[in-house]
């Protein structure tokens, strides 16, 4: 279905936050929607919320599994705008959110959905999931200028760290902030506020609960990246986000020849992968 706001979604699209999980994806731009939008679909989550533009074009098979909600991505604090209505106006129920040119991996991915993996997640008392940003980008930028390729997709293989994450009161417990990648490399072009690679992107909503800025939420708990007794699940993201804007922007793109390194390996749109390069653990779920 599709809804002139996110107002009249809220008012109108109840029944697509009765039950978990959701996606909820963000298109700023029109850079892989269609892949995106499907590649969530075939992890199991019981809704996708589509927000962006009126000019997306969706096949039709894919167009009637989704619910496009026409609303402005490039406003300010359009994504925590958005994302805490939803949560006020469905308490209770699993959400994860992302841009377009973004997918997600869970261990297991490939026989496994997103709801088995969050059942466990729950029983384990756990309400927050961290994932890994990993940034993707095309090896050869001559062929993909905008640095976006899903046929000759690239990583980081290292290039990875955490720092220990502060207030004036002293080290939040099990908290840290991750970097690494693009954002890491290319740190001269990237304001210090938009360097970490973590997010808390998939949660449980619940009354109160509010997401910042900075992709944590109001609820330090939901911020940890594990229990005290022992690790649990995390996710990874591969995002192109980055890349996109690297080579979009007049202060980046012309200093940018291309993103390989000595560190770049293909990446093979697995989770093994991921699990293998330590971007995401299974935690006790075997």
């Amino acid at each position: 279905m599709r809804f002139d706001s996110l107002e009249t979604f809220l008012k109108d699209g109840a029944s697509a936050l009765a039950k978990g999980p959701v996606a909820i994806v963000f298109a700023e731009d029109l850079i892989e929607v269609d892949t995106c939008v499907r590649h969530h679909l075939s992890l199991g989550f019981k809704s996708l919320i589509l927000l962006g533009p009126d000019t997306i074009t969706l096949p039709p098979a894919v167009e009637l599994k989704v619910h496009r909600v026409v609303y402005d991505t490039r406003a300010p604090n359009m994504l925590t705008n958005a994302v805490n209505a939803l949560i006020a106006a469905a308490p209770g129920i699993w959400m994860y959110y992302c841009y377009n040119a973004e997918y997600l991996f869970y261990p297991f991915c490939e026989n496994r959905t997103v709801g088995d993996m969050l059942i466990f997640h729950t029983e384990e008392r756990r309400f927050g999931m961290l994932t890994y940003v990993v940034d993707l980008y095309a090896g050869d930028l001559g062929d993909a200028p905008n640095a976006v390729s899903l046929e000759d997709a690239h990583l980081d293989k290292s290039g990875y760290y955490a720092l220990g994450r502060s207030t004036v009161d002293g080290p939040k417990e099990r908290q840290l902030d991750f970097f690494g990648g693009l954002r890491w490399r290319f740190e001269e072009h990237m304001p210090a506020t938009r360097r970490r690679i973590d997010r808390i992107a998939i949660f449980k909503s619940q009354k109160g609960l509010e997401l910042r800025e900075d992709h944590t939420f109001n609820m330090e708990e939901y911020n940890t990246f594990s229990c005290p007794w022992h690790h649990n699940i995390t996710a990874a993201i591969g995002s192109f986000r980055t890349a996109k804007a690297l080579k979009s922007n007049a202060g980046s793109a012309f200093d940018i020849e291309t993103f390989r390194w000595h560190n770049s390996i293909e990446f093979e749109w697995h989770s093994q992968q991921l699990l293998d390069l330590g971007l995401m653990e299974p935690g006790q779920w075997f």
